[in-house]
Order: C-alpha cells, then structure tokens, then sequence
C-alpha cells in the first residue's frame, strides 16, 4: 500500500495554500487533490512533498495518482549534452499565457530549444521570457524574449484581473497567501495602499472585501498605468482613487482606518508616513521588510515603535510572519501593527 503525505485544510483557503506550495516547490504534482466531508464542511487533502507551516499534516492511504507528464529534462533527453541536464530549470512562473523562466548561464546555447519544450508543455501560452532578475529603484524585471511576440497578458489571480506587460512591471505569485489574506479584510474602511504597484494588495481588497474606500498610490509612471487599466478591467472604479507619485508627498494623514507597506527594500523609510496616514482613533499597519535571518521580527517590529515613538503614538504588535524566502539568509516578513 502506498502512503504519502498530504495537508488537510479548509476548502475555501485551499487555493491560495496550493499557489504557495507550488512556489516553494512542495506540490507534490503525481497525485490527485482528494476531497473529504467533516461535519458539514468541505476539506482537502493537497499532496505534498513535505509538511508545511506547521499546518495539519497526513499519511495518505491509497492516494490518487495523475497520468503522469513528461517532465521538461525528460523532454529534453537526448537533444541537450548529458553533462547540461543538471542545469535544466525545474520550475517557472506562469503569468496569463506567459512562461518566465531563470535559465542558467551555463546552458545558454540551449535557451530557444527550452522554450520551445516548456510551450509544448503548456498549450495554452503563447510566449516564453527568460527571467534575468530586477534592477533600479522601479524594480523593472529584465527579461529576454525567447518564443513569442506579445509580452503583455491577463493574469487572473483570486478571481481578480491584472493587466500587465512582464519585461515592464514585477507580478510575484510568491506572496499570494498574503494577498488573499489581505482580501478578507478591510470591509467597509478607509484605506491607504502605499506603493500599490499595478493593485497587487487594492485590487482584490476592492473586489473581495468591499472596502469604503482605497487610496492608491504608485510611483512608476509604467505600474501607475496598469494599474489604472485593472481598476477598470476590475469594475472598482467606485472604490479606488489612484494617485501617481510619490508616497511622501502623497499619502494623506488621520483618515485610514488600515494602511498597506507591501513593498520591500526602503520601505522603513516610509513608516512615519504610513503612521501619519491612520487615524487619530487607531488603525492597522500592515509593513512589509526583508529581513536577515538573525534579525527577523525583531529589527521591523523596533523600526515600527520607533517611527511611532517619534509621531508620538502607542503600538500593539498584532502579528508576525514569514511571506516568503527573500534570498539566501533574507526573509520578507510582515508585521500587523495597531496604531493608535
């Protein structure tokens, strides 16, 4: 008999947990998602590779098994040097009908035959950008066109839609536990999301939560455009007022009943205008930072009560987490921080 492991959770936040182990490599993809009744609520059993977050975890009897694909090195077996296997990707991000894809160095000469198995694996996409990292204050990806012509797309994420041209804005799936955390919440307030990007954070809040209002505030003239396209592509004209510009100049203050820092890298140099921004009677931080190991939580949360020190307000450390691994020894990391 076989047995493997899988996690048990609630359906409803099924999704968004499979999009995370997906990113961090945990899916176990040869087995079958199975369903299971408990008193009247549905659960799941997503097969992994490994436990996860502490969360529930199981030895599956009798799992379901897919017919199995093709892997891409199986694919490329025989048409690429043996000694070159090695360096082969073994995983890539999916974005509407895009693949990008990190390829190594080493393997460049086979870049164009790369592409075209991962098309070959994925039907419904039509284009294939090589992923070559991040540079400058606007975090622009630098990508390289390896089968396709159109490098701009619909993702669909959380039932929400972002418009997006991937050689020209960021769009991580890596933080999508996050991102569907955020959208249940924030019913009926007033809300400020610094460094909103195309409405990676407004987008399903307006959507989801129904939030009174969002105002949103990007820097990047490129980012600021999309996102102006996804609150319409997404109907929530009502609710969100983009601003383009920047977040020290911008961002309004007393009037939030909950503020948004998801982006990372400066963003401490922001906190007295996040903190500025909730209202006199209090209000939610959410501060995204990246974090080296031996400082996690300790160095965002004494950023926070210093910066409210400084405003002269009082902070209750709601919650601490881990979003994702940043780089090596680097977390990003969030803090829920009352202000009041």
């Amino acid at each position: 008999m076989s047995i493997r492991k899988a996690i048990v959770v609630h359906a409803p936040e099924a999704e968004a947990l499979r999009q995370e182990l997906l990113e961090n490599g945990l899916l176990d993809h040869d087995r079958k998602i199975k369903t299971n009744t408990v008193g009247g609520r549905l659960y799941l059993e997503i097969p992994v590779l490994s436990g996860f977050k502490g969360l529930r975890t199981i030895e599956q009897e009798e799992p379901e098994y897919y017919r199995r694909k093709r892997s891409l090195k199986e694919r490329l077996y025989g048409l690429i040097p043996g000694e070159d296997m090695v360096f082969v990707p073994s995983g890539w991000q999916i974005l509407g009908n895009i693949i990008v894809v990190s390829i190594d160095a080493r393997i460049e000469d086979h870049k164009y035959l790369i592409a075209d198995k991962l098309l070959e694996m994925h039907p419904s996409c039509s284009t294939v950008v090589r992923d070559l990292g991040i540079r400058g204050r606007f975090r622009i990806p630098e990508r390289e066109l390896l089968a396709g012509t159109s490098t701009e797309t619909i993702h669909k994420e959380n039932k929400c839609l972002f418009k997006l041209d991937v050689t020209k804005v960021m769009f991580s799936k890596g933080n999508l536990y996050e991102k569907k955390l955020m959208s249940s919440i924030g019913s009926d307030e007033v809300i400020v999301d610094m460094f909103a990007g195309i409405g990676y954070f407004s987008i399903p809040i307006a959507v989801h939560a129904a939030a009174r209002r969002i105002i949103s505030i990007e820097i990047n003239p490129e980012s600021f455009r999309y996102l102006r396209e996804n609150i319409s592509l997404n109907k929530v004209e009502n609710i969100i007022e983009p601003k383009n510009g920047d977040c020290a100049k911008l961002t309004p203050e007393n009037i939030a009943d909950r503020v948004m820092m998801g982006y990372v890298g400066t963003t401490h140099h922001y906190l007295e205008y996040g903190i500025k921004a909730i209202k006199k009677e209090g209000g939610m931080l959410h501060y995204h930072e990246t974090t080296p190991e031996p400082l996690v939580f300790e160095r965002p949360v004494s950023r926070i009560m210093e910066a409210a020190l400084r405003e002269k307000r009082q902070v209750q450390i709601r919650s601490c987490r881990r979003v994702k691994k940043y780089s090596p020894g680097v977390w990003h990391l969030v803090v829920d921080a009352w202000i009041y």
